[in-house]
């Protein structure tokens, strides 16, 4: 898979600046950089369908899954509640790597644009509140966003609202946004399966 942007909003202190940040960073690329459709092909190529109409296109979450799994063998807790010192928590995270530095959250988007919008919120008052160290989002690029489930959140509809997240006042840590695209498209290769959650395919 490739990565074809990394968009840095927040960037402060000395965990930024460290080493440990540095490692956990570059490990996260790896292995994003790893996700390949099919399973085992060693890169990533997308079936060129449009994912506006119902069974078309392709799903999002089954693109994550082995990521999220060796993020688990390698120490990360999957579906982690953030605790912020708010009366009312918001929710869970794909994944927590905890240091001594603090928590470094990550998450995938297989949701729509407004979830992306509330990942970055959470992961923001994390920061805010010195709950967190780092948080990470992925997402799609316009690119291949058009393949995929419609709605599903993507870059180019979190552009406006970049400089929001980038004036939160921040004393220390890091949120980035990590812009994904395929390797390549054919009609070869299968469709990726979407999961069904109440309504929304994924």
């Amino acid at each position: 898979m490739k990565i074809v942007r990394v968009e840095t909003l927040i960037s402060t202190g000395s965990f930024a600046a460290s080493r440990k940040w540095a490692i956990i960073r570059n490990d996260i690329l790896k292995e994003i950089r790893a996700v390949d459709w099919p399973p085992g092909s060693g890169k990533f190529t997308i079936y060129p369908e449009s994912g506006k109409k119902r069974g078309k296109g392709n799903g999002v979450k089954p693109i994550k899954e082995g990521l999220i799994e060796r993020l688990k063998a390698k120490g990360w807790k999957l579906e982690e509640p953030l605790s912020l010192a708010v009366a009312t928590q918001p929710g869970h995270v794909d994944a927590v790597l905890y240091t001594k530095d603090g928590p470094v959250a990550f998450e995938w988007e297989t949701g729509n644009i407004s979830s992306s919008h509330r990942a970055l919120n959470k992961m923001g008052l994390g920061l805010m509140k010195g709950a967190l160290a780092a948080g990470v989002l992925v997402v799609p690029s316009r690119r291949l966003y058009k393949f995929l489930t419609d709605r599903i959140g993507n870059f180019d509809e979190l552009k406006p609202y970049l400089d929001v997240w980038k004036s939160l006042p921040c004393k220390k840590g890091v949120l980035e946004v990590v812009v994904i695209e395929q390797d390549a498209e054919s009609t070869s290769v299968p469709r990726i399966p979407k999961g069904t959650a109440g309504r929304a395919l994924a």
